[in-house]
């Protein structure tokens, strides 16, 4: 049995690590269609986040297993920023070939973390990425086209389903490591 963190502290810290990379992802998005002058600032601190779950999932998986999976996040993190460049510029041909990077990070990302916990399954994480990507884009697009209500209440659901994504990382990890 681990005892990094107490099964309760296990699902607040998921439920903030994913909470956190959609907060720093959106703030990446307007900062980036908005050409401010804090771009440099947030988009380090949006790289911080696969860092941090690098930390925790260290204690649980090894320093290998964790390096990989922040790797893999932050491959994820630079091709939706190449997205949302190609799509601020109005580039589909850079934007599709982007979304299909991101689609298979994705895919990557869901094939590893149901091979080191057996109680992660590939197929609910594949779903749930794709949902995360699929909203992500919206969220940009809705944004690029000034929609700006759609984009908040988009960026509602992006939240709520952050929150699902880290929940199903604690119970996968619970079930893991803190069985009976």
């Amino acid at each position: 049995m681990n005892t990094c963190c107490s099964q309760k502290n296990l699902t607040l810290v998921f439920r903030d690590l994913w909470t956190q990379h959609v907060i720093w992802t959106r703030l990446f998005i307007i900062s980036t269609l908005s050409e401010l002058n804090d771009l440099k600032y947030v988009t380090n601190r949006l790289l911080r986040n696969p860092n941090d779950f690098a930390k925790v999932l260290c204690q649980y998986y090894g320093r290998q297993k964790a390096k990989k999976f922040q790797d893999l996040l932050t491959e994820h993190l630079m091709i939706g920023s190449k997205l949302v460049n190609a799509a601020k510029d109005g580039k589909t041909d850079l934007a599709d070939d982007a979304r299909k990077k991101w689609y298979v990070n994705a895919d990557e990302i869901a094939c590893f973390l149901a091979s080191i916990n057996c109680f992660w399954s590939q197929e609910k994480w594949e779903e749930m990425l794709h949902c995360h990507l699929k909203m992500i884009e919206a969220e940009t697009n809705y944004r690029i086209d000034g929609l700006y209500e759609k984009d908040i209440a988009e960026f509602d659901d992006i939240s709520a389903q952050a929150l699902q994504m880290g929940d199903y990382m604690a119970m996968g990890m619970m079930k893991q490591f803190y069985r009976p």
